[in-house]
């Protein structure tokens, strides 16, 4: 409204009433800066909703191709080669080496040390003298004895001739009792007396005979006073010295002396029952004593048990091992290697290709690409690698610490 009132027409009485003068009207105030605040909001927030619409966007982009990624998305993974096992087993046993032979050489003869010839530590040879036993009471029983048996062969010859003559006798008057000129009666003491010669003749042989024996006893009992080697070896204990006092006793008789044959070493292991089959005599091993790293020890299997024992499964094996310069000791620990020939073929894969989970122990093979999962049984297993019975076969390729996300039919890319 452009019109103002003016103050006289705001004094001029109306029906005689004086008027006071109509108040101004409030002016009406400008609301551009509240629209332009909404206005700015909205714009703010029409751009964050735009922003937020493009993020959205933007991410469920990524997502898909994340998805087609992990979806075309090929593994790549590392492979080995299933190999066959060596022909040839090796085991690795823990045995002790003793002498190829032991002897403890008693007294045979009574008597005292006359001389002694080896120590401990000597090396003999067979037959060599030990020592000698001097009984001068034996001389004189061999004397005696010899004497006795000449009696018994002149003994024997008397008989003869009594016999001989006897014989004679009765061959003359046989013709004259048959012809009646000499009597029945001295015809048949003719015959009872030849007859009683041979028996005494048989009698007195038999006394050459037993008094013989009694003879050859009593020089073997000579003999035994000289102590020899049976074998060579090396004296290893000695119990007697010059003047000891021995006796002679098939049971208890002195011990004199022990000797071992170390020019061979036997050494006895017990092979588990996994690795007993397919050992044999002739099988080849190989001794080793941690105070002599550098020298194995070659030897072959030499005998067998027949049969396992039964508390430990194992089967008592011996290995000759030749020793000729002494160099391996009897009685020390050492470590026996075998080589034993396999009777039953196995495969070898690295321990780390083995999954074992609810269904029992698997690998992961690699057909074109693919990965096909196999059951397989654990023959043995030897820290590094495992022997397979079955499962798989030479030349396929098993993947290394598959991943547990890894299933049947998943494409995947190799590397050696």
């Amino acid at each position: 409204m452009n019109d103002i009132l003016s103050p006289e027409l705001l004094r001029k009485p109306t029906n005689g009433e004086f008027q006071e003068p109509p108040k101004a009207m409030p002016k009406v105030p400008r609301r551009w800066g509240g629209r332009l605040f909404a206005l700015a909001v909205l714009l703010a927030l029409a751009g964050g909703l735009a922003l937020g619409a493009s993020r959205y966007l933007e991410q469920q982009r990524q997502v898909l191709a994340t998805a087609g990624q992990s979806r075309d998305f090929v593994p790549t993974v590392r492979v080995a080669a299933v190999r066959a096992s060596d022909p040839v087993s090796l085991a690795s046993l823990p045995g002790t080496t003793s002498a190829f032979a032991t002897a403890n050489i008693n007294a045979r003869a009574s008597g005292y040390i006359d001389k002694r010839q080896v120590d401990i530590g000597d090396r003999v040879k067979k037959g060599q003298l030990l020592a000698e036993i001097t009984a001068p009471e034996l001389d004189h029983q061999i004397a005696q004895a010899e004497a006795t048996l000449g009696q018994n062969k002149a003994a024997v010859q008397q008989v003869q001739a009594n016999l001989d003559l006897a014989r004679v006798t009765w061959g003359r008057d046989k013709p004259l009792v048959e012809k009646g000129w000499a009597t029945q009666q001295q015809g048949t003491i003719d015959v009872q007396n030849v007859k009683a010669l041979e028996a005494n003749l048989a009698v007195a042989q038999a006394n050459v005979v037993a008094q013989q024996a009694q003879v050859d006893v009593l020089h073997q009992q000579k003999a035994y006073q000289r102590v020899v080697a049976p074998f060579d070896g090396v004296i290893t204990q000695r119990n007697v010295d010059v003047g000891t006092l021995v006796q002679a006793d098939a049971v208890s008789g002195t011990f004199m002396f022990t000797i071992m044959q170390s020019n061979v070493i036997r050494t006895q292991v017990f092979v588990p029952q996994d690795q007993a089959f397919g050992l044999q005599p002739g099988v080849v091993a190989v001794v080793r004593v941690p105070e002599i790293p550098d020298r194995p020890f070659p030897g072959k299997v030499t005998r067998i048990a027949d049969a396992l024992q039964p508390g430990t499964r194992t089967l008592l094996t011996e290995i000759d091992v030749p020793n000729p310069d002494g160099a391996l000791a009897v009685g020390i620990y050492c470590t026996v290697e075998l080589h034993i020939p396999r009777k039953t073929p196995s495969l070898l894969v690295p321990s780390e290709a083995l999954i074992f989970n609810r269904d029992g122990p698997q690998v992961a093979v690699v057909e074109d690409g693919v990965v096909r999962i196999r059951k397989v049984s654990v023959a043995r297993d030897l820290g590094t690698s495992l022997e397979l019975n079955d499962g798989v076969k030479q030349g396929d390729k098993v993947v290394l610490n598959p991943a547990v996300n890894l299933a049947e039919g998943n494409r995947v890319r190799t590397s050696g």
